[in-house]
């Protein structure tokens, strides 16, 4: 087999060489940059103050100990009151109807619920607020209303509502009332019941 010409030409293969090198200098910077960018950030960070979670680490004396929250307003008490309104044949229902919070402090309610029917259904719930005003005030960290949920029959769930509210909420507001109704997804919803 013959080679062909370009295979043994000097200036080509010198010129491979050439590229090949500068691709390898090319990577070791770009390793080296990316190797010394976590120094660089905690050092611009530090600089600017924005380094919250290491300087809240840090014991510094006059900070707050590890795990107080300073943002609940202890100067008042928010009773909030849950409720449970099912478009279907299943139990819903909060395993607490109220709890007593302070603006800004995280708490949790569980819900329970009860696929009664002899068939595999899928539901979600959707909140309301009372009074409409709490509703911007009022931060779930997690719900079972961000998800659609398929349950078989006769199977049960218990699912948690985490929430703040926040110390923003006007002072007149003393009671919250969180309701949800849940309801079939796609599937036999019976009408609305008339009144």
């Amino acid at each position: 087999m013959s080679q062909r010409p370009h295979d043994t030409d000097p200036a080509l293969r010198s010129d491979n060489l050439r590229m090949v090198g500068k691709l390898v200098v090319i990577a070791a910077l770009m390793f080296g940059f990316g190797y010394a960018l976590v120094p660089m950030y905690r050092a611009i960070c530090t600089a600017l103050g924005i380094n919250v979670l290491s300087v809240a680490e840090r014991k510094v004396p006059g900070n707050a100990p590890a795990g107080v929250n300073t943002q609940v307003d202890t100067s008042r008490v928010i009773t909030v009151e849950f409720d449970a309104n099912a478009r279907g044949p299943w139990e819903f229902k909060p395993a607490r109807r109220s709890v007593d919070v302070h603006p800004g402090e995280m708490a949790t309610v569980m819900y329970e619920f009860r696929n009664v029917q002899d068939r595999t259904m899928s539901a979600q719930a959707i909140p309301s607020y009372a009074p409409r005003q709490a509703m911007a005030h009022f931060n779930k960290l997690e719900c079972f209303c961000f998800n659609e949920y398929t349950l078989k029959p006769g199977e049960s769930k218990q699912w948690p509502v985490v929430f703040v509210i926040d110390p923003k909420l006007p002072r007149d507001v003393r009671t919250i009332t969180l309701s949800y109704t849940f309801f079939e997804v796609g599937g036999k919803t019976p009408a609305e019941p008339s009144t």
